[in-house]
């Protein structure tokens, strides 16, 4: 009778014994310690945390004003870099290396300055070309789809009516 008793019992945290398993401790009665932890949910899920750890997650940006720190080196280049670059090239004449290098380190240029107006192409392959050929280039932003539901439903049916005729003949 007294061991359904235990099995029924539903002990998860030290909570639930009460001043019991402090009083074991503080008597030296170790068996009694033993079997109170033995008592114990050994599962995790069980126990609820007593701290809830904030979940603030800051973004970058937030981190970068915190800790003023300035935006990160572009990694290609945008018209603002040539801006930069005209800029740390006037301190260079106007001032020292010292002060250019301050300047790199305060608004750095981008990593890297792909060649503009090429369509994509590598500076030296698209000035070979002929002017027909450069002419025949696609443009560099692709034209956005035109393509509705009802226009890929009408493309479905002709596809089905088409390899049913190609199947029948």
């Amino acid at each position: 009778m007294q061991t359904q008793a235990l099995d029924n019992l539903q002990l998860i945290n030290e909570i639930q014994f009460g001043t019991n398993l402090n009083h074991a401790v503080e008597g030296g009665r170790r068996a009694d310690f033993a079997l109170m932890l033995a008592l114990l949910s050994p599962d995790l899920h069980e126990n609820i945390p007593t701290d809830t750890p904030s979940i603030e997650t800051q973004s970058s940006q937030q981190l970068r004003a915190y800790f003023e720190i300035p935006a990160s080196q572009p990694l290609t280049s945008t018209p603002a870099c040539y801006q930069r670059a005209a800029e740390q090239a006037q301190v260079f004449h106007q001032a020292s290396l010292t002060s250019t290098r301050l300047l790199a380190q305060l608004q750095p240029a981008a990593l890297s300055h792909p060649p503009q107006q090429t369509k994509g192409l590598p500076e030296d392959l698209f000035h070979n070309l002929s002017l027909h050929e450069r002419r025949k280039l696609p443009p560099i932003e692709p034209k956005p789809l035109q393509a509705t539901p009802q226009d890929l439903y009408l493309a479905l049916i002709k596809s089905k009516r088409m390899s049913e005729i190609n199947l029948a003949a």
